[in-house]
């Protein structure tokens, strides 16, 4: 966890390069602010709530390799940390496919897609409930004798690798869009057009995909709609985790007889329907500029927070781990709320605000960071401004999102 501490900020830079030399192109629509900060909560939920998961993960993966593993690997060869990555690669291949063909993954993994822009925001739209699957698709790699180091480090290089190639700014990179995964083949897999639908699952490597026959090319002469056939049409974090889920829970209801209800969860997934791409519209809670300009800002104060999270994760007890992790998770919800113009958010908002501000005065520390004077009436301020400008923000909006 700690060494993505230091990869955050360079996500945060590159993301707004990203954003600039768009605005210089004219090209207007690679980027909307509050799905991009609704991407960035999504990153912050992943790793503010699925570190729990994560360590299941390795908890199971240290056990398995404990107890079966069939040969010793040298950490001191690079052959092996090579052989490593390429395992990891094919594994997560797996890993990927499944999730698109089996509904219980799915729900998971489906939080990736549920964008509908494409840039180096949209890779940091990660589920919060990734870890307590990929961990199946991973032991074999401890039965083989990957020790458990070589598997976190090479998991951590191949998810690294996949940032970058979430951009539309980057176009055909020749012999590499043959070998590698590369920002053009990777559009194609965030695609609602027919012909992108369940392909290029590679992390690394697309070779995977040619050996099993689910690459296709991006085509020249058609545009790509990213996102999934059933929207989200949401900026609230959690729903999006769970919209899938509460999905099969009502189809499991229907279903009759406990095959069918098994196969609800682990049934193959539907081909979907011919659809025109052109004919897509994004979703749009017309927010306004003050609006998103009040998310971004406490966007940035809410990654202040995962930062000293993760930076405190390993010492922290469990119950003050899981207690910044729920001071977050609301943080997250309340401001995507406050971004689709819900009533309930806003009260939620100012509740939150004020909490904050009465943390900042009365609590002798914040998780264990000492509160100096200065820096306590630095909180508290800033909390109470952000509470008055919440209050002069427009509320004349439209009524949020059900599902909001």
């Amino acid at each position: 966890m700690k060494i993505l501490m230091f990869a955050i900020p360079v996500f945060m830079l590159t993301i707004l390069v990203e954003a600039a030399i768009a605005w210089r192109m004219g090209r207007r629509g690679v980027y909307d602010l509050p799905d991009a900060i609704t991407s960035l909560h999504h990153g912050v939920l992943s790793q503010a709530i699925g570190g729990f998961a994560k360590l299941v993960d390795i908890a199971l993966y240290v056990a398995v390799y404990q107890a079966f593993h069939l040969f010793e690997w040298s950490r001191d060869s690079v052959l092996a940390w090579v052989a490593a990555l390429v395992l990891y690669d094919f594994s997560h291949y797996w890993y990927h496919r499944f999730s698109h063909e089996i509904p219980l993954l799915w729900g998971s993994h489906v939080v990736h897609h549920s964008s509908e822009y494409f840039n180096l925001s949209t890779a940091l739209r990660q589920p919060a409930t990734a870890a307590l699957f990929t961990w199946i698709f991973h032991l074999p790699m401890a039965v083989l004798g990957v020790p458990p180091v070589m598997y976190l480090i090479v998991g951590l290089v191949d998810l690294l690798y996949q940032y970058w190639v979430h951009t539309e700014l980057v176009g055909r990179l020749g012999v590499l869009d043959r070998i590698l995964v590369t920002p053009s083949n990777h559009r194609v897999h965030h695609g609602q057009n027919d012909y992108c639908i369940d392909r290029n699952y590679g992390g690394i490597f697309v070779l995977w995909d040619r050996m099993f026959g689910t690459f296709v090319d991006e085509r020249d002469g058609e545009k790509i709609a990213y996102g999934v056939r059933k929207p989200l049409r949401s900026l609230n974090p959690l729903w999006s985790n769970f919209q899938v889920y509460a999905d099969l829970i009502q189809q499991t209801r229907a279903a009759r007889g406990l095959a069918g209800k098994l196969a609800v969860w682990f049934g193959r997934m539907q081909t979907p329907e011919p659809m025109d791409p052109s004919v897509v519209r994004r979703y749009d809670p017309e927010t306004p500029r003050a609006v998103a300009a009040y998310g971004a800002v406490q966007y940035t104060l809410t990654m202040v927070m995962l930062l000293h999270f993760l930076s405190g994760f390993e010492a922290f007890p469990v119950q003050v781990s899981v207690t910044y992790s729920v001071v977050i998770l609301v943080s997250c919800v309340t401001i995507g709320g406050v971004m689709e113009g819900s009533r309930i958010a806003f009260a939620a908002e100012t509740v939150r605000l004020g909490a904050l501000a009465l943390a900042s005065m009365a609590l002798p520390d914040w998780f264990g960071l000492p509160l100096p004077t200065a820096a306590r009436a630095v909180a508290t301020a800033g909390a109470l401004a952000a509470g008055i400008w919440l209050l002069a923000l427009p509320r004349e909006r439209r009524s949020a999102p059900a599902a909001a």
